[in-house]
Formats: C-alpha cells, structure tokens, sequence
C-alpha cells in the first residue's frame, strides 16, 4: 500500500477563508507531493493563529503555506519553536514587517466603511475591482458584518514577524507577491526573501492571478524549489 502523502497545512488570510486558500495553494502543493489542508480561522489576530498552529500542527504536517496574516502566523510559529521535520514555508503576500504600519491601517479603513454605510455598500464598492472585489464578495459575507468589522480590526491592530523572526528561519522558503497589490506590498515580499536566509522570491503580474488563483501556488512552488536547490549548492560547496 502506498503511504499517504504528506499534509501541507494552509492559512488564509484576514477575511478570507480556507476555501479561498485550497484553491489557491493546493494545485500548487498537491503538484509538490503534499496533501494540502485548510484551517479556517476568523480571527485578524496573528496570535490567535499563531496558537492554533501548536495543536494542528503533526508528526504528518511537512509543511505550512499561509497567505497574508497567514503567512505572517507560519513565520512566527516557526521561528519561535524548533520546528522538527517541517519541509519549508510557503508565505504568500505577506503584508507587513513588526509593527503595524500603514499598510495595516487600510484593514482598519475598511471595517469603517462597513461599519458606516453596510457590508453590501462596501461590498459594491470593490466589486469592480476584479478578482480581488470578487473573492471579497464570496468571502466576507461568511463572516457576517459584525463579525467582519472585529477581524478587520483586529487585523489592523497585529503585528507581523520582525527581521529576528525572518532571519531565524532555517528551512526552505518560498515568497510570492503580487506588483501593484495596496494590501500586499510588492516591497513587502521583496524585505522578506531579503532577510530569510536562502529564502526565494517570485512576484506575479495582477492578471496572472486574475485569469487563475492557482498561480500563487504554481509561484510559491517554483521559488520553493529554487531555495532548495539552493540549499543543495551550499551544502555541496562545503
């Protein structure tokens, strides 16, 4: 019998879902050989996923892709913990580094919208913007409007990893973002793969997620074997 594939455990990001995640990143992880699972947590406090990742994460769990506050909860749970056995991290549109900037204040931005004119009123608002304001729509109403307008708050008010945190990774590590993304910096994803030892970056052009999600896995999969090819030429120089 052939052993079951290893479990990728996926985080999405602040007022998004895991549904959104798993067609994102699991193309992209199960082509990887992993078994890509989904935690679905409404929460915008990186502590609170950073928390959940403890009980959720098994002698089975190879690796961890997070997307945003995701991928801001694997860095720190991985730096901070010897994480035995984890394969690499796949951190996809990371959004800011330590203290929240103003970058993070948009979250907040935008629970005020909410707050003053209704979710549907907001919702309209972004729907024309492309594949973004159409997740948003599929997404936030599961949240429901005051249970939306807390996350976003939250989400405005949580730190991300610091340069320790980036620096003390020591497994293989992809980043991707996306040009010209407000809530993602471009910038962002470039001071990451910077700071992460052997890290590798991959930046998409906005419409190559907007004809399909999954290229952010495809991304995050392609630098991922890059830092391990890498990996592999410094360990063979030694």
């Amino acid at each position: 019998m052939a052993a079951s594939a290893p479990v990728a455990l996926v985080l999405h990001g602040s007022g998004s879902t895991a549904e959104f995640a798993l067609r994102a990143l699991g193309p992209g992880l199960r082509a990887a050989g992993y078994s890509p699972v989904g935690l679905d947590l409404r929460t915008g406090d990186v502590a609170e996923v950073e928390a959940a990742l403890g009980p959720a994460v098994d002698t089975s769990v190879r690796l961890i892709a997070g997307i945003s506050l995701g991928a801001h909860a694997a860095v720190r749970w991985a730096a901070r913990r010897e994480a035995r056995g984890l394969e690499g991290l796949w951190l996809v549109l990371p959004a800011w580094t330590g203290e929240p900037d103003p970058v993070a204040a948009l979250s907040s931005a935008a629970a005020d919208e909410i707050a003053a004119e209704g979710l549907e009123a907001a919702l309209a608002r972004v729907g024309p913007q492309g594949w973004v304001g159409a997740e948003l729509a599929r997404a936030w109403p599961e949240y429901g409007e005051e249970g939306l307008i807390a996350v976003l708050r939250q989400t405005a008010r949580s730190p991300g990893p610091d340069r320790a945190d980036l620096a003390a990774l020591a497994v293989p590590c992809a980043v991707v973002g996306i040009t010209d993304d407000p809530f993602h910096p471009a910038a962002v994803a470039g001071q990451w793969a910077a700071a992460i030892p052997g890290a590798a970056l991959r930046l998409l052009a906005p419409e190559e997620p907007a004809a399909d999600v999954a290229a952010l896995g495809r991304a995050a999969l392609v630098a991922w074997r890059d830092a391990i090819g890498w990996r592999d030429a410094v360990s063979g120089s030694r």
